[in-house]
């Protein structure tokens, strides 16, 4: 469906330049395109330790006077700025690059940005703790691709939505192979119920097959040809409950692994691991952290 622009919207590259040759504002405009939501201390943290806290607070600031970023203050502590690209932002950094590929940006208001800040920070939490594992090992400069809310269609009417879809290409694999993983946060609303829910879904989505005939005649196998070579690997992340709790869960996992049958036939194709928020930030993405829902001997998550 087409629209007719309105006139401030017919040139949004106009009055914008002075910010866009400036690193700083390209960076973050960029970081928030890719994230959506992310706090201060989080976009200094996803651009590295070059960039100072407050050398990130005064150019956000800037950015916001320029009507390119705005924020919403973060309930209940109402101390943190909470950081998204508004409509003019959004529309800037839409052509760029490094975001060729991605699903339309989410945000399209501060009610928005305040309804989905809880589950997009904690994502973020996750992103992060893979970034400073590979900073530490040296690989800062490696491929190494996150980009959250990734859609995916099962049949006419089912739609599965990753909470980040991970490439990399970690610097301790061998022949520098590109691996892919869904990642998936729960925060404990409800239970174990959303997280049980989701796997049944990516193991439909695994094995779902078009029907023949009608315009989908060209997919053969799998829909989820579609998008990637490999089925991706399935990366499970637990928090907002006590430690004891998420271990109990992640057994639970465990035994669905086992005993439902579609999750059952996903498991014995594709790599399934889960690990806790605390740990995977505590010891690193590529630690022993994470528990195989096939198998006991904890991994990394290059070795599932």
């Amino acid at each position: 469906m087409s629209h007719d622009p309105r006139p401030e919207d017919r040139h949004p590259r106009a009055g914008f330049v002075a910010s866009l040759i400036e690193p700083l504002a390209h960076e973050l405009l960029l970081a928030l395109a890719q994230h959506h939501l992310a706090c201060t201390q989080q976009l200094q943290l996803v651009l590295g330790p070059d960039r100072t806290r407050e050398a990130v607070a005064d150019r956000l600031d800037k950015l916001r006077r320029e009507q390119l970023v705005d924020c919403v203050v973060r309930a209940p502590s109402r101390r943190t700025d909470v950081w998204f690209l508004t409509s003019k932002g959004a529309r800037i950094t839409q052509g760029w690059p490094a975001l060729r590929g991605r699903p339309p940006y989410p945000i399209t208001s501060a009610t928005t940005a305040r309804r989905k800040a809880p589950h997009s920070l904690t994502v973020l939490r996750a992103y992060l703790a893979f970034t400073a594992d590979a900073r530490r090992r040296g690989n800062a400069h490696a491929h190494f691709g996150w980009t959250p809310q990734v859609p995916h269609a099962i049949g006419d009417r089912g739609k599965l939505v990753a909470d980040a879809v991970l490439h990399a290409t970690p610097a301790d694999v061998q022949r520098q192979c590109t691996l892919r993983a869904f990642v998936e946060v729960d925060r404990s609303p409800g239970g174990g119920e959303r997280l049980a829910a989701k796997m049944i879904a990516y193991a439909r989505l695994w094995a779902y097959q078009p029907p023949a005939g009608g315009q989908r005649r060209q997919v053969a196998g799998p829909l989820w040809r579609r998008w990637y070579p490999v089925f991706p690997r399935l990366l499970l992340i637990l928090t907002g409950a006590p430690q004891q709790t998420l271990r109990s869960r992640i057994g639970e996992l465990q035994d669905m692994a086992v005993h439902h049958p579609l999750v059952a036939a996903l498991a014995g194709e594709v790599p399934l691991g889960a690990v806790t928020l605390d740990d995977l930030e505590a010891h690193g993405a590529t630690s022993p952290v994470w528990v195989p829902l096939v198998g006991t001997q904890p991994c990394s998550w290059t070795e599932l």
